[in-house]
């Protein structure tokens, strides 16, 4: 019996394991707390990224890939789109036009483990051809859903220019 359960013990490990492995790719030495929350960051800091640098390349896809199915955008003019899809119609000419200009400041985040994460960015989004120019404070919420960080919601507020 000792013999049985030493196997049944070993294989619980095994598979646990496995499927743990299979969800985010991180080596079993790192099922520790803080080496958990370390990684989420690591993977969190490259999610953001790439939501904020696909939207400056106008990398439709790359932008879609970060977002949540569900997610939704509130739009400095107060526009709602609910649904990724939504989101990426609103922002055809964005992508389409490749005009415009986009950039950030990080002003705060917030990191929960392998949860949520929050960033409050100041942007700016100017089209040179027209002489539009935005200032605004972007918050962005993502989730880590199925091993990966996606932005689940956003929303602009004008600033002054």
């Amino acid at each position: 019996m000792r013999a049985n359960s030493s196997y049944l013990a070993f294989g619980l490990v095994v598979a646990s394991v496995g499927a743990w492995a299979a969800n985010d790719g991180t080596p079993p030495e790192q099922l520790d707390g803080p080496a958990v929350a370390a990684g989420c960051a690591r993977q969190f800091e490259r999610a953001q990224r790439v939501d904020m640098e696909s939207f400056r390349d106008y990398d439709a896809a790359a932008f879609r890939s970060i977002h949540h199915p569900d997610a939704t955008t509130i739009f400095a003019s107060g526009a709602v789109r609910y649904g990724i899809d939504a989101v990426m119609e609103a922002l055809r000419s964005h992508f389409e036009d490749k005009e415009a200009v986009w950039a950030w400041t990080e002003k705060y985040r917030i990191v929960d483990g392998c949860r949520t994460a929050f960033i409050l960015y100041e942007t700016t989004y100017d089209i040179p051809s027209n002489g539009y120019h935005q200032r605004a404070l972007t918050a962005v919420t993502y989730t880590f859903h199925h091993g990966k960080w996606l932005a689940v919601a956003d929303s602009g507020t004008l600033l002054p220019n």
